[in-house]
């Protein structure tokens, strides 16, 4: 790495520390209970200290947390992890596996977005992961890199839909049009990704809500 190239890195760790302290104020103003991670191995060990050791843990369509490597560390905490991208689930035995992830001790996702006034973001496709962030009983611990994060909720439902979307897309090998595109054209087609929005414009009543933001390029 030669000096520029370093100089710009504690640019960027400098900026994405401002910036990712900034939306932890703003969340804690609106009753989510916030930190800041300046690494993704700092941000597994906030995640584990909030997850009890063999308690079960409900994991929905996250690329965040298999990217943080999270399944590993709380398989080794003895915690029974329940996921429905489960390569050897039947399709005929999915919708269960949602109900159990949306029932389990803890709820752990990333959020599709996250403003600057502390308002979360979610867009999807069958709703079981936005009706668990909605409403349930457990503790709910969203893990959120810093390339999330957007001005206003406009904006980042804007770039759901032209760059999470697409990617996620890309990344199942699921043919939709974004997907060619690389933005959001509004598609009618059948297998379209965008169809239940939530936003979180403050922590639900009577949830244990915890949103770690990371100061790292994490999942869409």
């Amino acid at each position: 790495m030669n000096p520029m190239q370093k100089k710009n890195l504690e640019v960027r760790r400098t900026y994405n520390e401002h910036l990712g302290k900034s939306v932890v104020k703003a969340l804690e103003a609106n009753g989510f209970k916030a930190a800041y991670a300046g690494s993704h191995e700092e941000a597994v060990k906030k995640v584990l200290e909030l997850v009890p050791e063999g308690s079960s843990v409900g994991v929905p369509g996250s690329s965040t947390i298999r990217e943080l490597g999270l399944f590993e560390e709380l398989q080794a905490r003895d915690c029974r992890v329940f996921e429905h991208w489960d390569p050897s689930l039947a399709p005929e035995d999915r919708p269960r596996r949602w109900e159990e992830e949306n029932a389990s001790d803890v709820f752990l996702s990333s959020s599709n977005g996250v403003t600057l006034d502390g308002m979360l973001v979610n867009i999807d496709g069958t709703g079981n992961r936005v009706a668990a962030m909605a409403w349930a009983r457990n503790r709910i611990i969203f893990v959120v890199g810093i390339n999330k994060v957007s001005r206003d909720v406009h904006s980042a439902t804007q770039r759901i839909r032209d760059v999470a979307t697409p990617l996620n897309a890309i990344s199942k090998g699921i043919d939709i049009p974004c997907a060619n595109t690389g933005f959001c054209v509004n598609c009618k087609v059948p297998n379209r990704f965008c169809r239940a929005t939530l936003v979180l414009e403050r922590a639900p009543f009577g949830r244990d809500v915890h949103v770690i933001i990371v100061g790292e390029e994490l999942g869409y």
